[in-house]
């Protein structure tokens, strides 16, 4: 059975969660190479994307919209849990099967130390990254920046030691949350992703309040604006402009000092008992699935 989660052209926190969480909670050697029967992990990746062919085994995952909507009759479906009871509306699915996004199972796991000296931290959308000045304006802000590409041991450390945490990425919070970490959610600048945060927030029964942020970068504005994703053609290279220089020099100062407004807004948890809950069923259902798959295999 093959591990498949989403992989661009830089690594993101969200996605690469797969690699520790799987390797920690399954059995040593239930992930191989064998693409007939796919384990479909952490991230919105439920779509039609994932060949007929393989049967696929879900685990947590979500549907955002990035791509169609499977065909769940065909028979390769195999469905433990989702991320959330959006995704589980709109899949046609049991509301039990609703239960988190599977990265919750950090909690199950022995995880690295908290990194001292981080009062507030920042973690933008890895694109977010590539399209702003958030290096500059947390600089500006004396706020600790936390990089969704640098490698996920020195992110899990970086969040379980900081005060607060202010997030654009939606693992930012589902982690910090699941570390009892207090949070506090902006909406991404790209609007495609705003979804997601409410199906895995109501899974919680999480009062999800999210702010504004505010663009670093003229690429940013224009992505904000238009909703579009500018990472091709003339728009993605709206910051190289000469005409650019000043407007970004501008952004980023305003964008460091609404950070530091944001650093003062009231911080968010799930409950004590909703994370227990919630932790308690992802991982029954995850063992389930491990045991009945091994039965199932003997048989053959």
């Amino acid at each position: 059975m093959k591990l498949v989660f989403f992989r661009g052209k830089v690594p993101n926190f969200g996605d690469e969660l797969n690699t520790t969480v799987w390797q920690s909670v399954l059995p040593q050697g239930f992930l191989d190479d064998d693409e007939s029967d796919l384990f479909v992990g952490i991230g919105s990746i439920i779509g039609d994307h994932l060949p007929t062919s393989a049967r696929k085994h879900v685990m947590g995952s979500g549907y955002a919209g990035y791509m169609g909507r499977p065909d769940l009759s065909d028979g390769s479906w195999n469905i433990a849990f989702v991320r959330g009871p959006r995704t589980a509306a709109f899949l046609g699915l049991p509301a039990e099967k609703a239960i988190c996004d599977s990265a919750i199972l950090l909690r199950t796991m022995d995880l690295p130390a908290p990194t001292p000296g981080i009062d507030v931290a920042f973690m933008p959308h890895y694109e977010s990254l590539e399209r702003g000045f958030w290096a500059e304006a947390c600089k500006l802000a004396g706020i600790t920046l936390i990089d969704a590409t640098d490698p996920t041991d020195k992110i899990l450390g970086q969040i379980k030691g900081a005060r607060v945490l202010i997030t654009e990425a939606m693992h930012g919070a589902i982690v910090a949350d699941a570390l009892r970490t207090p949070w506090i959610g902006v909406k991404p600048i790209y609007r495609g992703h705003h979804m997601k945060w409410l199906d895995w927030s109501e899974a919680l029964s999480i009062d999800l309040r999210v702010h504004d942020l505010k663009p670093s970068s003229v690429l940013e504005l224009y992505v904000g604006a238009t909703g579009r994703g500018g990472e091709n053609g003339r728009s993605g290279r709206l910051n190289e402009s000469v005409l650019s220089a000043l407007p970004n020099k501008i952004l980023t100062w305003r964008a460091a000092q609404h950070l530091k407004a944001l650093a003062k807004e009231e911080p968010q948890l799930s409950s004590d008992q909703a994370i227990a809950d919630v932790t308690d069923r992802a991982l029954a259902a995850v063992n389930r699935f491990v045991a009945d798959y091994s039965v199932t295999a003997a048989r053959a």
